[in-house]
């Protein structure tokens, strides 16, 4: 492509906007070695335990199954194993089906673009993931937003829709929001679906493994398995592995078999990913010890925060933290997070466009493996990159 062509030179000056505006992306680096975690989604420290090494192990020392699944699910990449895992986790939360993806991204995009129909109407929470929000664009249906956690704008919208006969609502939330760390108000909002005979779609990414009965998840804490069409799953967080699952009716699973093109069309989770994941599930319902530690921790993490000058604690502390700095560039916000990364904690800026303009802020995590004592040292390694 010649060097002079309005392509490029339009790449080039948006990407210089972004620079411009402190809010380009590069690759990190790897951690440096050493680093106190208070970065990563591995609430549990799931992603360094024996159990899952020795399940990937064995997996790999068998030399009938390849390193790769070698195939989409509807041709080679079924096995035994991932059906078995998909039974392990409909048992575990309450439902009569599952079936894995090989990404949360793929799974919310897959179920969002193959379910609602033409005549169909989707609200999403407006601080939805991206991937909930490129599922809809990729839907036939009519999607709104609503505000952020508000019950009230949802049902007022609910009442206005006129649906032509046979259409249907869905309502699409995250149980834990990525960015912000707080709940969806899911008593609430089933609620209103119940009244309005919608159907609730709840992303348990940040909550399974965390909450629940065993691990299952904030909807399972709440009773309220029976009153949510779908959850989807991912795997990347609390249970230290790759990939998700949608969990709820057996005739959902069977109708994304058939319809949703991230699972027809990508090259199946390999068996070592796949044993990792029934270890992993294996061992969620024997952390409640870890579970209770790892909420005690953001407890403390949450109070020592609130003593920063000029930060914005979040209102609702949970797990994920975060440290907002309106009065800060995203450029400063990323030399904030480089200096404390230097003090010897990987904590990561969040910058838009990922959140809104004047979002930026310090997305700080709690885990069960982080002590009082790392706490305590990162609070005052902020103080002094702060100051």
């Amino acid at each position: 492509m010649p060097e002079a062509s309005p392509l490029l030179h339009r790449l080039a000056r948006q990407l210089r906007q972004r620079e411009q505006a402190g809010t380009r992306r590069r690759l990190p680096p790897a951690p440096a070695a050493g680093l106190v975690d208070f970065a990563s989604n591995d609430y549990l420290g799931l992603s360094r335990h024996p159990a899952l090494r020795a399940a990937v192990q064995q997996a790999l020392s068998n030399e009938q199954a390849g390193l790769g699944s070698t195939g989409a699910r509807l041709l080679t990449g079924n096995s035994a194993a991932a059906e078995a895992l998909e039974a392990r986790m409909a048992a575990l939360h309450e439902a009569e089906a599952a079936l894995l993806f090989t990404s949360g991204y793929a799974a919310n995009h897959g179920f969002f673009a193959a379910l609602p129909q033409r005549a169909d109407v989707i609200l999403y929470d407006e601080a939805s993931h991206a991937s909930v929000k490129d599922g809809i664009r990729s839907s036939f249906a009519t999607a709104y937003s609503f505000r952020h956690k508000d019950g009230a704008d949802l049902r007022r919208r609910l009442a206005r829709l006129v649906l032509p006969a046979g259409a249907s609502v869905f309502v699409a939330v995250e149980a834990v929001y990525s960015m912000g760390g707080d709940q969806a108000p899911l008593r609430e909002l089933a609620a209103i679906c119940q009244e309005h005979g919608a159907h609730l779609v709840v992303d348990e990414a940040h909550s399974v493994g965390v909450y629940g009965p065993q691990g299952a998840g904030l909807v399972a804490e709440l009773g309220l398995t029976d009153q949510v069409l779908a959850r989807v799953v991912t795997f990347g967080k609390a249970l230290g592995g790759q990939g998700a699952a949608v969990v709820g009716p057996a005739l959902l699973r069977d109708y994304l078999l058939n319809f949703s093109r991230p699972f027809i069309y990508t090259t199946a989770l390999p068996a070592y990913t796949v044993a990792a994941l029934q270890a992993a599930y294996d061992l969620l319902p024997t952390l409640d010890a870890e579970r209770q530690l790892l909420r005690s921790r953001a407890a403390y993490l949450a109070e020592h925060l609130a003593t920063l000058p000029g930060a914005v604690p979040p209102a609702e502390p949970g797990v994920i933290q975060p440290l907002r700095l309106p009065d800060l560039s995203p450029a400063q916000v990323r030399a904030v997070a480089a200096q404390v990364q230097q003090a010897g904690f990987d904590v990561r800026a969040i910058v838009p466009p990922t959140v809104p303009a004047g979002g930026q802020c310090l997305r700080i995590i709690a885990h069960s493996f982080n002590s009082e004592s790392d706490i305590d040292d990162l609070v005052s390694a902020l103080r002094t990159a702060l100051a």
